[in-house]
């Protein structure tokens, strides 16, 4: 028979994500509501072993769904990745009564979940990071909002690069994966689009189609470039360098972490929130929330880690037949 939950612990880990605070507060109400304790760990499994532990109560998460980043804080902690950090994770759950953790973050918060449940402690974990690469899952909570921040920069930059008749290089965040930069790349009517997935490091095709689009009658060109392929400046000279075309490139950087989250990332982050909670309370372990074709589902997180996510092979097609 299960363990029953009288106390849960909550905290956000990794990278932000506009959102977060919208998943935190849903938690902390879902889980009193149902007469469940909460627990607040603060700069997530490295407060955990630091024992930056307090108690929540509803009025401690209000007026805070609108704020980006994470009222908890967050940190990556290098201990936590040893069995004796992890298992000292365990031992401080038991100290403060912990019986299970919602979890908030990306894959690497994950596999800190999946430690945890290993060793008895109940967790549950819901996606937020901006990068959309988890792959259980068709949302992540923040992509919303960064795409939609990076996508009005982007416009921002086009204005003034199109009156100046230059090559504009704009790099977005993403690591491993392309996901922003093809949304943005498409939403602002990108001539070129580096992903990680995709790009084949052809630079010599680019300065080709910034000639030959010049030669048309094209008089500004935008190129959006992954932060996993990177080197926007140094590029920026070569291509200036090959077409005689001024070429700039800006680095959006962290602004696509902050900022106020979307409606539609405070909604997903609510409802994930509670559905953390209630699966918890339903004897689920080690289990992760997804959203995956219009529903709220979830997933054995050994699975989920296991899963590979790719880039829509249409969608990047349809990229390429919208650039000409």
């Amino acid at each position: 028979m299960a363990k029953e939950i009288k106390t849960i612990g909550v905290l956000t880990s990794g990278g932000d994500a506009p959102g977060m605070n919208a998943a935190i507060r849903a938690v902390v109400r879902t889980a009193i509501a149902r007469g469940v304790k909460v627990k607040g760990i603060k700069k997530g499994y490295q407060g955990l072993l630091n024992e930056e532990i307090s108690d929540m109560e509803a009025r401690h998460v209000s007026d805070m769904i609108q704020l980006g980043g994470t009222v908890l804080g967050t940190a990556r902690c290098m201990e936590f990745m040893t069995p004796e950090g992890q298992q000292k994770g365990a031992d401080i759950c038991r100290e403060y009564g912990i019986d299970g953790i919602v979890v908030i973050g990306g894959d690497g918060t994950y596999r800190g979940a999946q430690k945890l449940s290993a060793l008895g402690i109940n967790t549950i974990a819901i996606p937020g990071t901006i990068d959309l690469d988890i792959a259980c899952t068709d949302y992540t909570i923040g992509f919303d909002t960064a795409v939609n921040t990076a996508m009005q920069a982007i416009d921002k930059v086009k204005d003034t690069s199109a009156s100046h008749e230059r090559c504009s290089i704009i790099e977005v965040m993403g690591r491993d994966a392309g996901y922003i930069a093809l949304w943005c790349g498409i939403a602002n009517g990108a001539e070129d689009i580096l992903i990680p997935e995709k790009y084949d490091y052809n630079e010599q095709s680019i300065i080709n189609s910034i000639i030959n689009n010049r030669r048309r009658g094209k008089t500004h060109h935008l190129i959006i470039n992954a932060e996993g392929i990177g080197h926007s400046t140094s590029m920026a000279k070569r291509i200036e360098a090959a077409t005689g075309i001024e070429t700039r490139a800006t680095i959006l950087g962290y602004m696509q972490r902050g900022g106020t989250p979307t409606a539609k990332d405070r909604y997903f982050a609510s409802i994930m929130g509670a559905y953390a909670v209630d699966i918890m309370l339903a004897g689920k372990t080690n289990r992760t929330v997804g959203y995956r074709h219009g529903e709220f589902v979830d997933y054995d997180i050994d699975e989920a880690l296991q899963m590979k996510k790719e880039i829509d092979p249409y969608q990047y097609e349809v990229s390429s037949l919208l650039s000409i």
